[in-house]
C-alpha cells in the first residue's frame, strides 16, 4: 500500500497536468475564434471564385478557335502529387492520426500510380521521412499565422509540375472544420482543375477575351484553394486541441477525486491502526 506521502505527491502531480491542459484549452480556444473567422471568410470568396470560373470556362469552351488551358488538362492519373496538411504539434486527439492514416489509404487505393507526397507540417514530415516514399518538398510553421503567400508558393510549384507533366493530378488532403466537435478528413482534387458547369449558360459581355482571363484566374483559383485548405486545417486543429484538452481536465478531475478518496480511507485505516495499538498498550499495561 503506498503511503500518504506518495499520494499526496501524486495527487498534486495530476493537479498540475490539470492546470495544464486548462491553459492549453483556453490558448486553443482564443485561437480558434480568429481561425473561424478566416475560415468562413475564405468560403464565400472560394465559392464565387469557382462560379466566375465557370462561366468564364463556359464562353472558352463555346469558342472553338481558343485551346484548352493546360491547368485543365486531364491526363492518366499515373503520377499524383499528394498535399498532406498536418499540425505541427501534438495533443489534439486522433487529428493527425487521422490524417496520415488517410494519406497512406489514398496512397494503397492507388497501388499502380506513383504517389509523391508534399508535406505541411511537422507531425506528417516527421513520419513519413522515415517512411520508404517519395517527398518533393516539406512546410514546417505554416499553421502558426497562416499567411496567402506562403500557400500561394506551394501552389506554383505544383502549378509548374503539372504544367510541365512532371504528374498528372494534385491532391489536397486536410481536415475541414465542421464544428468545435466535428472536422471531417477531406480529399479534394485541384488539378487538373474541376470547374462547375452552368446548366443555363448565361451571354456575357467580356471586357478582354475568356481565355485570358481563364489563364490569369485559374492560377488564382489554386492559390486559393491551397489557402483554404490550410486555414480549414488551422481551424480544425484547435478545435481538436481544445476537446482533447476538456477531456483531460475532466479525467484529471476524476483522478484527483478517486485519488482523495484513496488517501482518506489510507489515513483512516492508518488512524484506526493506532488507536488499536494505543489500546492494546494500554491494555497489556494493566
Amino acid at each position: 500500500m503506498p503511503s500518504l506521502i506518495d499520494i499526496r505527491r501524486r495527487i498534486r502531480s495530476v493537479k498540475n497536468t490539470q492546470q495544464i491542459t486548462k491553459a492549453m484549452k483556453m490558448v486553443s480556444a482564443a485561437k480558434l475564434r480568429r481561425a473561424q473567422d478566416r475560415v468562413v471568410a475564405s468560403r464565400p470568396y472560394a465559392a464565387l471564385l469557382r462560379k466566375v470560373l465557370g462561366n468564364v470556362a463556359a464562353a472558352v469552351a463555346a469558342d472553338e478557335q481558343e485551346g484548352q488551358n493546360p491547368l485543365l488538362a486531364r491526363r492518366q492519373e499515373n503520377r499524383i502529387l499528394l498535399v498532406l496538411v498536418t499540425a505541427d504539434k501534438g495533443l489534439a486527439g486522433a487529428f493527425n492520426t487521422n490524417l496520415i492514416k488517410s494519406a497512406q489509404h489514398f496512397a494503397a487505393e492507388r497501388g499502380g500510380a506513383a504517389v509523391t507526397l508534399e508535406l505541411i507540417g511537422r507531425k506528417g514530415r516527421d513520419f513519413f521521412r522515415k517512411r520508404a516514399v517519395k517527398i518533393s518538398g516539406d512546410q514546417i510553421g505554416l499553421g502558426a499565422k497562416p499567411a496567402y503567400g506562403d500557400t500561394a508558393a506551394i501552389a506554383r510549384k505544383a502549378m509548374e509540375m503539372f504544367r510541365n507533366e512532371e504528374i498528372d493530378a494534385v491532391y489536397l488532403l486536410f481536415n475541414e472544420f465542421k464544428s468545435v466537435a466535428s472536422q471531417k478528413v477531406t480529399v479534394a482534387r485541384i488539378l487538373p482543375a474541376e470547374l462547375p458547369e452552368q446548366a443555363t449558360p448565361v451571354d456575357y459581355i467580356f471586357e478582354q477575351p475568356p481565355a485570358e482571363m481563364l489563364d490569369d484566374l485559374l492560377p488564382r483559383y489554386v492559390e486559393t484553394e491551397f489557402y483554404r485548405a490550410l486555414s480549414e486545417s488551422v481551424a480544425s486543429e484547435h478545435a481538436a486541441r481544445m476537446t482533447a484538452m476538456d477531456a483531460a481536465t475532466s479525467n484529471a478531475a476524476d483522478m484527483i477525486e478517486k485519488l482523495t478518496l484513496y488517501m482518506n480511507r489510507v489515513r483512516q485505516s492508518s488512524i484506526t491502526k493506532e488507536i488499536i495499538e494505543v489500546v492494546s498498550g494500554a491494555a497489556a499495561a494493566e
